[in-house]
C-alpha cells in the first residue's frame, strides 16, 4: 500500500469541560494546532499519486475559515479534545471532499503540542 500525509495548521482557543478546576485544561487556553490528513491506496493513478495534494485545499480552507483564530467551543459540536477533533475532521474530510480524495482518507492525526498527537482512523 502507498500511503501520503499532508499537515495543515491552525490556532484556537479552547476549555475542556468535566475536568477538576485544578486540572489546567479545564481553563482557557490555546493550541497552535496541527493536522495531518494520512490518505493510502494500492495503486497510483496514471500520475504516479494516491491523491493530488492539490486536491486537498478545500480542507485548508475550511480550517482557515472555520477553525482559525476561533474559540473551538462555540464553533464544534463535541467537546473539544484532540481525539474529538480528529474524528470532527475526518467526518468533514469524508462527507465534503470529493468521492476522488475521500475514498483515499485512512487517518485525521491532531495535535496541539509537538510531543502529543490523537488519531481517529475509523
Amino acid at each position: 500500500m502507498f500511503t501520503i500525509a499532508k499537515r495543515f495548521h491552525f490556532a484556537a482557543s479552547h476549555t475542556l469541560n468535566g475536568l477538576p478546576d485544578t486540572h489546567p485544561c479545564s481553563r482557557l487556553h490555546g493550541h497552535n494546532y496541527q493536522v495531518e490528513l494520512v490518505l493510502g491506496a494500492q495503486r497510483l493513478d496514471a500520475t504516479g499519486f494516491v491523491v493530488d495534494y492539490h486536491l486537498l485545499s478545500p480542507f485548508a480552507d475550511y480550517l482557515k475559515d472555520h477553525l482559525d483564530h476561533r474559540h473551538l467551543n462555540d464553533v464544534l459540536s463535541v467537546q473539544p479534545s484532540a481525539e474529538l477533533i480528529a474524528q470532527t475532521l475526518y467526518d468533514w474530510c469524508y462527507a465534503r471532499m470529493p468521492a476522488s480524495v475521500s475514498r483515499y482518507m485512512l487517518a485525521v492525526r491532531v495535535s496541539e503540542t509537538p510531543n502529543t498527537w490523537a488519531e481517529y482512523r475509523p
